[in-house]
């Protein structure tokens, strides 16, 4: 190679070096000015994402019932699920505004961006937006590194569940989510695909609502052999049915009667995934109960 050669590459090697070095010089000042944004979380389950990839410190106002982690208690509340407080969110001058499409009022929303204020939805539909969640916020708050690295373990942790249970035989599940009308879960709603992860059916499973209302009389014939009743309707609350007084069902008289933790099970986080594999495992318990039964 000719020496004329071997210059040309030194001086283009040290070009892209430098070219390199200041992308990354100018990506850490990017994500140095990300860190600080000021961010309002109008939903309890992007309050709790943020906080997963370290970022909780950068919330400066959320809505009601954002308790988890603890530290979240004690950010400044704007609003709640039927309401948003306009003239304080405006006053707290965030860097962006991160609401829940389907959670917050779009009324609202609307307002906020006539106020010309940046806002970004999170709009989590599957288990597997969970991740993809996780990677948003991460872009958004200059955290991607670490978001990056929560997204992949969530997802690995979720495809071990799945593995679990797809070919186990199926469990005859009913999910009461509501007592006063009673209300169930199907088609894609939140529950209704933790069910199905953990390898049970749903004999509602193709109603034409996500949370359909159903009659008593429709779920008795059914013969559930477990019965999920998240822990706020629980048998000792008045919110919840006391599945006691019929003995002929099976998930009655064989005592499969769960009471998931609904703060976790309900929300669209990765700590919702640690509520799901408990209820696997109850479920698969009534799995093993009934196969030795047959």
């Amino acid at each position: 190679m000719s020496l004329i050669m071997n210059r040309y590459l030194n001086i283009l090697l040290l070009g892209l070096i430098g070219l390199n070095a200041s992308q990354t010089v100018a990506k850490s000042v990017s994500d140095d000015s990300l860190q600080k944004q000021r961010i309002i979380a109008l939903a309890p389950h992007i309050v709790e994402s943020l906080y997963a990839i370290g970022a909780g410190e950068q919330i400066i106002g959320t809505t009601a019932h954002a308790d988890y982690p603890k530290a979240a208690e004690n950010i400044l509340r704007v609003g709640n699920y039927a309401r948003l407080q306009i003239e304080k969110i405006i006053q707290l001058k965030p860097d962006v505004i991160i609401a829940w499409k389907t959670g917050n009022p779009m009324d609202d929303l609307a307002r906020l961006e006539k106020y010309q204020l940046k806002v970004v939805y999170s709009h989590p539909q599957t288990l597997e937006d969970v991740a993809n969640e996780l990677i948003m916020l991460g872009k958004i708050t200059g955290r991607e590194a670490v978001a990056n690295s929560v997204a992949k373990k969530y997802l690995l942790n979720l495809q071990k569940i799945k593995q679990k249970y797809a070919t186990q035989n199926k469990v005859r599940v009913f999910y009461e989510l509501w007592s006063r009308p009673l209300r169930t879960v199907a088609n894609k709603a939140w529950p209704q695909q933790q069910i199905e992860l953990c390898g049970a059916s749903n004999p509602f499973a193709d109603a034409q609502d996500d949370y359909p209302s159903v009659g008593l009389e429709q779920v008795l014939v059914t013969l559930p052999q477990v019965v999920i009743q998240p822990g706020q309707h629980s048998a000792d609350s008045p919110d919840g049915l006391n599945w006691l007084q019929w003995q002929h069902i099976p998930a009655v008289k064989n005592n499969f009667i769960f009471h998931p933790n609904a703060d976790k099970a309900h929300r669209m986080t990765i700590r919702m995934l640690d509520e799901v594999v408990v209820l696997c495992e109850q479920i698969d318990a009534a799995r093993q109960f009934y196969q030795a039964q047959s």
